[in-house]
């Protein structure tokens, strides 16, 4: 934490959700020594506990977990508050307007949301508006501002730049060579445990996302070529993204992101990107995000009927 604050990084993002409470209070050390210098993001949607009173984006939960988060971050206020995922159960002004109390209040700086559909996000812009209400200044999508593309994120795109919006994708891991084609992907650690549907090799959605991942490297040649520092250096450069959020598990891992900064990739690297994945393509509907839950197929098996054949 202290190296990436020194290295120039003051966006420090986490929720509620992770580990249920234990990232916050990991930052809570790093982040109160550099507050006047550093943006400590939270977020508030996901289930703490047992039953639908533990979760969503009411105004009573928001506002008890917000009081929570800011005695783990041991911070006076959080910059910003994201809503971690969309609720269908509450109406858009109701979370908006407890959003804008804790605003007026001076326990939140700025407000954003995270995986938020594009025709969400206007609604959000349109229920502000008429009721005099503070906006979502920022959306964290899942890593959709990537080579691997998102047809979704096209209509998010132009609602974030209608409204103003600052872009913070996260980056997901597909890009810097930990997933390959034919690798076998250890599905009791990491990312792979908590969200099989996007990591099992047995489904044919994620084979694919495997095999562009396989076949997008190496990249065209480009001065300081990283398997980590390149990928990053797509996301940071596109015009719509304001901060890339990052996740490194070793200092090595951390000097490579860094590193994929100072990198400019040239048109000719761009162009072979969209070779292999044309801008717009979905290659896993498992990392579309937040989808409509009457719109969503039910599956017992993370693999669905999407397994290879044979």
């Amino acid at each position: 934490m202290h190296a990436a604050l020194d290295a120039g990084i003051n966006f420090v993002d986490t929720a509620d959700v992770y580990s249920h409470g234990e990232s916050e209070e990991i930052v809570e050390g790093p982040s109160r020594a550099v507050v006047t210098r550093s943006f400590s993001a939270t977020k508030v949607h996901a289930n703490m506990g047992t039953g639908e009173n533990t979760s969503g984006n009411s105004r009573r939960w928001i506002r008890y977990e917000v009081e929570q988060s800011l005695r783990r971050l041991g911070t006076d206020w959080i910059r910003p508050l994201q809503i971690h995922r969309p609720d269908p159960r509450t109406d858009i002004e109701e979370t908006l307007s407890v959003l804008t109390d804790l605003i007026r209040e001076g326990k939140v700086r700025a407000i954003g949301c995270s995986t938020f559909p594009a025709e969400l996000i206007v609604e959000a812009h349109w229920a502000a508006e008429r009721r005099g209400l503070e906006r979502f200044r920022c959306e964290q999508p899942r890593t959709r501002c990537s080579p691997a593309g998102s047809r979704r994120e096209c209509s998010r795109l132009r609602a974030l730049r209608n409204g103003g919006h600052r872009l913070e994708p996260a980056f997901g891991g597909w890009l810097t060579g930990k997933y390959r084609h034919g690798k076998e992907i250890d599905m009791a650690s990491g990312r792979a445990s908590r969200i099989p549907q996007r990591f099992d090799p047995a489904c044919r959605r994620t084979s694919t996302s495997s095999t562009w991942s396989t076949n997008s490297k190496p990249w065209p040649p480009t001065p300081g070529y990283r398997s980590r520092t390149s990928p990053l250096a797509f996301v940071v450069s596109h015009p719509a993204v304001t901060a890339a959020i990052i996740g490194p598990r070793t200092m090595d891992q951390l000097q490579d992101l860094i590193a994929g900064c100072e990198v400019t990739l040239d048109d000719a690297t761009l162009d072979r990107l969209d070779e292999i994945v044309p801008p717009g393509t979905t290659l896993n509907q498992a990392d579309a995000g937040w989808q409509i839950e009457a719109l969503t197929q039910a599956c017992a098996s993370p693999a669905c009927d999407s397994r290879a054949a044979g």
